[in-house]
């Protein structure tokens, strides 16, 4: 690991990682600076069963690339969130799975979807003790989302949200236009909103990074029959203003089920974040024991949930799976994760985000 890189991991993550010095957990900050130079995409992994980590290291160290892991305020809140994982919990899963495999590439632990979809002081403060927690367990990036409300309270609670992510100097995206899960309409943002929001926010100190913005992906698996229907043009208008806002790129949620062949286009038009959720939890399925897996169906068909919600009352019988399961998971992950990171252009960032840091040692 150049020297670059290990010099750049912050002083509070330095001290938590204690025994385990080479891991190269960096600032989302440095990160998203340097992705500014770069037509590539970082991977965005949502691993809500930790059996896939292993393997999307493996795939990002052969390809010389820098990932990123992250989880929701839905999925792994103070509470643990739907997969049974609090911000400590899921630290030290991702550190440790470093430590143990030897993962030597840089990566960045991101709050991803601190939503707040309604201008209520309780749900705000809600996400503001989150947001205090991620970073006292070693988060280093935070996507703020308040994209639920009007675009006037988007931009005062996302303010007033970023402050503490500012402060500690903290990679900060940003999101404008809520992307609806498949089956339903899309409301793809407009460059105007996006000029209105970011104005906003610069007028109020809040300079972020990335935007998140709708258009025109879906979350989840798609449906059967359902067009895969991204605006591409209106991405690259997007982009274009945010550019001149001095971000970075953009956000792509709802590449689950998006084909390569548009995937690997989507860096060309100012994408330099791509969010893999459901992916991953489909891949831990597929390896999962078919009793346990039947168990969890039954489960969600019985409390009328989607199976995702299984994750957590099963969590313990998922950790303790049989090692011939969890190797084949690792297997299956570290094949999804180097098609996509290949398809984001990722071979080689590493070095290459080395290198700008070199260059611009306060970026």
């Amino acid at each position: 690991m150049p020297q670059t890189l290990i010099s750049r991991v912050p002083a509070k993550i330095k001290e938590k990682l204690g025994s385990r010095p080479a891991v190269c957990l960096l600032n989302g900050a440095d990160v998203f600076s340097a992705l500014r130079h770069e037509n590539m995409i970082l991977m965005a992994c949502n691993p809500r069963i930790r059996h896939v980590i292993p393997g999307i290291m493996k795939a990002a160290e052969e390809l010389d690339a820098v990932i990123a892991f992250e989880l929701t305020r839905t999925e792994g809140g103070l509470d643990g969130g739907y997969t049974g994982q609090t911000p400590e919990v899921f630290f030290d899963t991702v550190v440790e799975y470093a430590h143990r495999c030897g993962f030597s590439k840089p990566f960045i632990l991101h709050g991803d979807h601190t939503t707040v979809t309604a201008v209520d002081a309780a749900e705000i403060e809600g996400a503001r003790t989150l947001i205090a927690g991620q970073i006292a367990a070693g988060y280093t990036s935070f996507a703020i989302d308040a994209s639920f409300t009007p675009l006037t309270d988007n931009i005062e609670i996302t303010a007033d949200l970023a402050r503490t992510v500012v402060a500690e100097g903290y990679g900060l995206e940003v999101e404008l236009g809520e992307v609806k899960p498949v089956g339903v309409t899309s409301n793809l943002t407009t460059v105007a909103e996006t000029e209105e929001f970011l104005t906003g926010l610069a007028a109020r100190g809040i300079r972020p990074h990335l935007l998140a913005i709708d258009n025109g992906s879906k979350r989840g698996n798609y449906l059967d029959g359902e067009m895969v229907r991204i605006d591409l043009e209106r991405t690259r208008q997007i982009h274009e203003t945010t550019a001149r806002h001095g971000l970075s790129g953009l956000v792509q949620h709802g590449i689950t089920g998006t084909p390569l062949r548009i995937v690997g286009k989507l860096a060309e038009y100012g994408i330099r974040k791509g969010n893999i959720g459901t992916l991953w939890q489909n891949v831990a399925h597929a390896g999962l024991p078919l009793d346990l897996m039947d168990a969890m169906r039954r489960w969600a068909k019985e409390n009328g949930r989607d199976i995702k919600f299984a994750t957590r009352p099963f969590k313990a019988d998922i950790d303790a799976i049989p090692e011939e399961n969890a190797r084949q998971i690792v297997d299956m992950a570290y094949r999804e994760a180097k098609e996509f990171l290949l398809a984001f252009h990722a071979r080689g960032s590493a070095s290459r985000l080395a290198q700008h840091m070199k260059e611009s040692p306060c970026a």
